[in-house]
């Protein structure tokens, strides 16, 4: 089925960066497979190869009229990669879907977002995020992320990101949103994850989450995932050494940072819940009642008891 990519509902922004091109191909051909068929796609390449260029160029040519541009992604990492594509989303497009290069979806995964976000007021900036079946490399399934139990909130997505971008789609209102606010991501140290800022973003602008916990995609586990699956005992692990070498603390300064430059998006409780927040990780250590309190002021909390009692342990000993 031939479609306008002008005209289409749902835009696929598809970030490339050296990309295996039978991976790459079999990501492509289960987009061709969606049961929503009215989608265009936009390919942002930060490391092009000669292989995945010429995969690239044989979609387009078996799919005409769905690929709206291939371009040379902006080359500071995967985060600005998907900034700049969703700075390109044409004023016409109903929905936007993130993609990475080297999962595959299962057929019904943009038909069950676009359900999803249907039921939302289009006013609302709704963002949606399901889980994913964590596979091998070679796609044996290895186990289902479970879906996380707690709300989907601006305080939790000041210490957490619970959604994987891979699986993300935004409605009309949200692109909006983000789109206007991708300079002031992109400016200073920029972003951590662009998934992240996203669940920031829109939760912070009074917008909601759409949480579908049955899996849409299989996503690959492997060596060069940009960032992998974060429900593995050894994610947990790797999130407690974050907290001890200071690394939760840092990418806390480059979100705070680039949240305080587009303050003026957020409602006005969450302006109130971000100062708190940059108090509890900047009052005198000597305060620790002080840093607590300002913790609780910013209603912040993570998704396991353990996390939200490394978090208050990170705010007592400055590594928050």
């Amino acid at each position: 089925m031939a479609v306008s990519a002008e005209a289409a509902r749902i835009l696929v922004l598809l970030a490339m960066y050296r990309s295996a091109p039978g991976w790459l191909a079999e990501q492509l051909d289960s987009i061709a497979a969606q049961q929503q068929a009215d989608w265009a796609l936009i390919l942002s390449d930060d490391g092009p190869t000669p292989d995945s260029a010429a995969v690239a160029m044989a979609f387009a040519a078996r799919h005409p009229g769905r690929v709206l541009d291939r371009r040379a992604g902006p080359g500071r990492g995967f985060a600005a990669n998907f900034l700049s594509l969703l700075a390109a989303v044409p004023g016409g497009t109903a929905r936007v879907a993130l993609a990475d290069h080297d999962d595959v979806w299962f057929p019904d995964k943009l038909a069950r977002a676009d359900a999803a976000l249907a039921a939302v007021d289009p006013a609302v900036p709704a963002l949606y995020a399901a889980g994913t079946l964590v596979c091998a490399a070679d796609l044996t399934p290895i186990a289902a992320v479970p879906p996380f139990p707690r709300p989907a909130t601006f305080g939790n997505a000041l210490v957490q990101s619970i959604g994987g971008g891979n699986t993300m789609m935004l409605n009309r209102a949200a692109i909006d949103l983000v789109r206007a606010a991708v300079p002031e991501a992109m400016a200073g140290e920029g972003i951590v994850a662009h998934d992240w800022w996203l669940y920031q973003v829109v939760t912070g602008a009074g917008g909601v989450v759409v949480r579908d916990p049955g899996p849409v995609l299989a996503y690959r586990q492997h060596g060069g995932n940009a960032i992998g699956a974060n429900r593995s005992p050894r994610a947990r692990a790797a999130r407690l050494v974050g907290f001890v070498t200071g690394r939760f603390q840092r990418w806390n300064a480059v979100n705070v940072a680039a949240l305080g430059r587009s303050a003026h998006r957020l409602t006005p409780a969450a302006r109130a819940q971000l100062a708190a927040f940059a108090a509890a990780r900047t009052l005198p250590l000597w305060r620790p009642q002080a840093r607590l309190a300002a913790l609780r002021a910013a209603g912040v909390y993570r998704q396991s008891g353990l996390d939200d009692l490394a978090l208050h342990i990170a705010c007592l000993t400055g590594r928050l």
